[in-house]
């Protein structure tokens, strides 16, 4: 089977997000699903892929991502929204279930990112890390010293 799907940013106005969920048939039969997502980066993005167990291929402005039965082309339109189309061994339900899973990993990604740029910056910024801790919800607390002051 084939599925593809439209990966809409978070950030969409209202309207669109009220229609964000829908699936429907595009003009050669294929399934269409319109996704939310936070997806953006392509590097991110890739690794979040592979952080799902995926083989990821990178070209241009296109993402190739094989699970086992499963192929995905992540490929980003003209107004930067990505698409993804799946084939193989996958429907409309088994389709969003992966895309949501990558995009939890993007979101894992994203924050990763963040906090290596706020311990490589803090010292520019006269700041040092006092202390660092996980939640069991996998959100990260930093405490931060101001250098300088007593």
């Amino acid at each position: 089977m084939s599925v593809s799907l439209i990966l809409l940013p978070l950030a969409i106005s209202a309207v669109v997000a009220a229609h964000a969920s829908r699936t429907a048939k595009d003009e050669t039969g294929r399934l269409v699903c319109h996704v939310q997502t936070r997806m953006r980066n392509p590097g991110l993005l890739a690794d979040a892929l592979r952080d799902t167990g995926a083989e990821v291929t990178a070209q241009d402005d296109t993402l190739v991502a094989n699970w086992e039965g499963v192929r995905a082309t992540f490929q980003r339109n003209d107004d930067d929204v990505w698409t993804a189309h799946l084939e193989g061994s996958v429907d409309d339900r088994r389709a969003v279930e992966i895309v949501a899973g990558v995009d939890a990993a993007y979101g894992r990604q994203v924050q990763s990112a963040v906090l290596d740029r706020l311990r490589e910056h803090a010292p520019a910024a006269g700041l040092r890390l006092e202390s660092e801790s996980v939640g069991a919800d996998a959100s990260v607390s930093l405490v931060f010293a101001v250098e300088g002051r007593e």
